[in-house]
């Protein structure tokens, strides 16, 4: 089964190509995801890799977590479930 990972502190700079050459080192990588501002149109610093197994990821975890990756301190964990959003109340 699929595991998420979270990226974070990442350079603006690194890219969703970056992660997935990074990241397939250590196995499959199923998705990469760098999240970005919807005003600026730029990184925000931090993504998702999904990994093949449990296993891969722990690999990658273990293998990039702390790494300088474009010149920043990598920090590289389990993705938490995002909880459901609320409803808004807008009319």
């Amino acid at each position: 089964m699929a595991k998420k990972l979270y990226v974070g502190n990442m350079s603006y700079d690194t890219t969703e190509e970056k992660l997935r050459q990074l990241f397939t080192a250590h196995g499959e990588v199923v998705s990469v995801n760098v999240i970005m501002d919807h005003d600026t149109r730029r990184p925000k610093g931090f993504g998702f890799v999904e990994m093949g197994s449990d296993k891969e990821a722990q690999a990658a975890i273990s293998a990039l977590n702390g790494s300088d990756v474009d010149g920043r301190q990598s920090k590289v964990n389990e993705a938490n479930d995002r909880p459901p959003r609320r409803e808004s109340n807008r009319w």
